[in-house]
């Protein structure tokens, strides 16, 4: 079975590559009874999108309005 630290870390690498299926497989199954990595995972995207956005100079834009 997956700890928290193993599911995290799969998590994050999923913004970045394809998991394979066992990875995937393991980890939905941790995720679907850990709390706490189901709350990770709902957040990392939003991180992702977020960091774009500053590093584009989004966040410059809204501040000049």
């Amino acid at each position: 079975m997956m700890n928290c630290q193993q599911a995290t870390k799969l998590i994050s690498e999923s913004q970045e590559r394809a998991l394979s299926l066992p990875e995937k497989m393991n980890l939905k199954l941790h995720v679907m009874m850990c709390s706490g990595c189901r709350n990770f995972s709902l957040q990392v995207p939003f991180l992702g999108k977020a960091m774009r956005a500053y590093a584009s100079g989004k966040d410059e834009e809204s501040k000049k309005k």
